[in-house]
């Protein structure tokens, strides 16, 4: 293992992080998403030898090593004035700025920001940096519906410039590798070296032995949008509370709210029928996501698309049951364990949540049985399979 992580460890080769995604999500008080999450893991493996680079609009910056260790504290472990202590971060190394001699180093990118503006790769290449970008889905591109409207055009830009100028690829499963090929071929560019690396739950704290709600509950976890088909699960539980009264289970969606969500977002601003049968957490700490992912009945992940699928992963790490779509993906990281269902079939999706609200049914109880071969993925395998790519183009 120290060979293959000599590229990265060599004093001489010190690795730039891009981490100007996390500066500013963080920045805003956003909670991580999935991909903030990979990003601040990327920190954590290499915070002690590498430079932090950040960029908004023509300001582009790599710190030296002192300056990024500062910056990779303040993001792994955010203080309350994060982005008064970044800013001075920022304002002390420009004080002292020595341009940094990166030559030959390798550039890390793992959230998606940047490649789109071909003035970003262009200075990233003229400081003599090797390239290498995570792609967590092709999806903007793929199923535009899914996405802001300006999406498609700006995905489009950002992946045909990672083609263009990678050393390496990462993707975060076999699935976006594939849609990310079937892209290339498409566009006729050709694919730089590349792999699937799956990538590892989070670290949980131990949960609350106490149940946060003391009837039978599910758990939605994701951003509301219109991909992850909120609105269907909505309009089950309406008809669950027809049917059931008072004893229809409850119904716990963590996540923020994200945009073109008007009819999910009516439902649960508007809507009676609902109240005291649904909950709403989009601020929710990982002690809290872990107890409510823990006494669940089951996870609820009825996507139409996705690149990964992280919450499913959570879930079945933790021993929690999983109702999903029926996705290639989520078929490749999950194998047989969930029950799987067409994102479509609401009178399927309605059948098994009856089932699953019964802690003792044959489907859920056939379900902890499988998932005792459930092996999730792990982030020293991920960075292990990352080196040894690494190791190839150097």
């Amino acid at each position: 293992m120290q060979e293959m992580t000599s590229a990265l460890t060599d004093p001489a080769l010190h690795p730039v992080i891009d981490v100007t995604r996390l500066v500013g999500r963080i920045g805003r008080g956003r909670l991580p998403t999935g991909i903030d999450r990979v990003c601040l893991a990327y920190v954590r493996r290499y915070a002690g030898c590498a430079r932090a680079a950040v960029h908004k609009g023509p300001f582009r910056i790599i710190l030296p090593i002192s300056a990024s260790r500062k910056l990779f504290g303040l993001l792994l472990d955010p203080p309350r004035a994060l982005r008064r202590r970044v800013a001075g971060v920022l304002l002390a190394a420009l004080r002292a700025w020595r341009e940094p001699d990166c030559a030959g180093s390798v550039m890390l990118n793992i959230g998606h920001g940047g490649p789109e503006q071909r003035r970003y790769t262009q200075w990233l290449r003229r400081k003599g940096l090797r390239l290498v970008f995570m792609v967590h889905d092709v999806i903007p591109v793929s199923h535009p519906e899914y996405c802001r409207p300006r999406e498609r055009r700006r995905h489009t830009r950002r992946l045909d410039n990672m083609l263009a100028t990678a050393a390496a690829v990462i993707t975060n499963s076999n699935a976006t590798l594939t849609a990310l090929s079937d892209y290339a071929e498409r566009r006729g560019l050709a694919m730089p070296p590349a792999t699937a690396v799956p990538i590892a739950p989070a670290t949980f704290p131990s949960e609350s032995q106490q149940r946060p709600l003391a009837e039978p509950y599910f758990v939605m976890l994701s951003t509301i949008e219109p991909r992850k088909n909120h609105w269907m699960i909505l309009q089950i539980w309406l008809r669950l509370i027809e049917i059931y009264g008072a004893n229809a289970p409850r119904l716990v969606i963590v996540g923020q709210r994200g945009w073109e969500c008007e009819n999910a977002l009516d439902l649960l601003e508007r809507c009676d029928s609902l109240r005291g049968f649904v909950v709403e957490k989009p601020v929710c700490s990982d002690a809290e996501l872990v107890t409510y992912l823990r006494h669940a009945q089951a996870l609820l992940f009825p996507s139409f698309v996705e690149g990964y699928g992280m919450p499913l992963v959570e879930a079945l790490s933790v021993g929690v049951p999983a109702i999903a779509s029926d996705l290639p993906v989520f078929r490749e990281i999950a194998g047989d364990v969930p029950e799987y269902l067409d994102p479509l079939d609401a009178i399927g999706w309605m059948k098994c949540i009856e089932a699953f609200a019964q802690s003792e049914n044959l489907l859920r109880t056939d379900q902890l049985l499988r998932m005792r071969n459930f092996v999730a993925p792990t982030w020293s395998r991920h960075f292990e399979e990352l080196e040894q790519l690494l190791c190839k183009v150097h």
